[in-house]
């Protein structure tokens, strides 16, 4: 066995060190898992929205939901985009990086209010949950999967 000790630091072990390789995502996202991925979001979505239009409470309160999901769902997205533009050395501010993960969670926490003083079953509230988070990581991984596709199609140009 060949080990190394602090006394035996040569130059190249330095130079492997303070040499930052840039990550190269070029694995294109499968059919199957595309599909999935939409598959998620519009499941999630439209049980969501079909759980509103059903249920029994005031329109305020389904508005308040509905509106909800598109915060939930533009907040994910962004975070997604900031964090993926941050891998790939795309400048973001700190700013607009916050915010991303400070909505998301906002609308997941409001969620959860909302849901905590509804006068709801615990298994509609449940369903309401799941779905929510289902749509949160499916909207994620739907912009995943085309910003792998389009950062593979222009470094194929």
């Amino acid at each position: 066995m060949n080990y190394k000790f602090n006394e035996d630091v040569s130059e190249n072990t330095i130079e492997d060190v303070t040499k930052k390789e840039k990550k190269v995502y070029d694995q294109k996202p499968t059919p199957a898992f595309i599909s999935a991925s939409w598959a998620a979001l519009f499941i999630g979505m439209i049980s969501y929205c079909t759980g509103l239009w059903n249920a029994g409470m005031a329109l305020n309160e389904k508005g308040y939901y509905f509106t909800i999901l598109l915060f939930g769902l533009f907040s994910a997205v962004s975070v997604q985009k900031s964090v993926r533009d941050r891998l790939e050395d795309i400048p973001v501010t700190d700013m607009y990086y916050g915010i991303s993960w400070f909505t998301t969670l906002t609308s997941i926490l409001l969620l959860i209010i909302g849901l905590w003083n509804a006068d709801l079953e615990l298994s509609e509230k449940g369903f309401y949950g799941m779905s929510f988070a289902l749509s949160l990581f499916a909207a994620i991984a739907v912009q995943k999967n085309t910003r792998d596709k389009k950062f593979i199609e222009n470094s194929k140009k």
